[in-house]
């Protein structure tokens, strides 16, 4: 009998645009504040010493390009590199890019750990836990406060 060898398909590898797309855009955005809050401002004021008409002769400011609309390029991109950062953490700490890594807790050896029952800490950090009661009280506005003293303060 002939034995039938199943090739598994290979997975495609990521483009490089796939793989690189948000340390791009973070890159993207350091260029255009640098240039915008540093680099143009300084080649604009040194473009004006090269004037020589006399209805130039008052100094004028650099205008941020980036700031005009109330800023919106700068909400936009702090959106778009804030939530990419967010995501790619939740992906690091599901291990979807590079395979799925043990993580190990602190103060544990390395190594399998040995199982821990439900309610158990671990050994490193095992502490006497004590429930307290306490009366939760509430200040102006329905925030919480600390409970008032049982003498008062004098």
């Amino acid at each position: 009998m002939a034995e039938e060898i199943k090739e598994e398909p290979k997975k495609e590898e990521e483009s490089w645009i796939q793989k690189k797309w948000r340390p791009m855009m973070a890159v993207m955005y350091m260029c255009v504040c640098a240039c915008d809050f540093i680099l143009f401002p300084i080649m604009f004021t040194v473009v004006q010493f090269w004037e020589v008409s006399i209805q130039n002769d008052a100094f004028r400011q650099w205008q941020p390009l980036t700031l005009q609309g109330g800023g919106l390029f700068h909400m936009a991109m702090g959106a778009v590199l804030g939530i990419t950062a967010w995501s790619r953490g939740q992906e690091k700490m599901a291990g979807v890019s590079s395979g799925p890594q043990p993580i190990q807790p602190m103060g544990m050896p390395m190594g399998n750990p040995q199982p821990q029952q439900y309610g158990q800490s671990y050994p490193a950090v095992q502490q006497q836990r004590t429930i307290t009661e306490t009366t939760v009280t509430t200040g102006y506005g329905g925030k919480l406060a600390p409970p008032p003293p049982e003498h008062p303060l004098i």
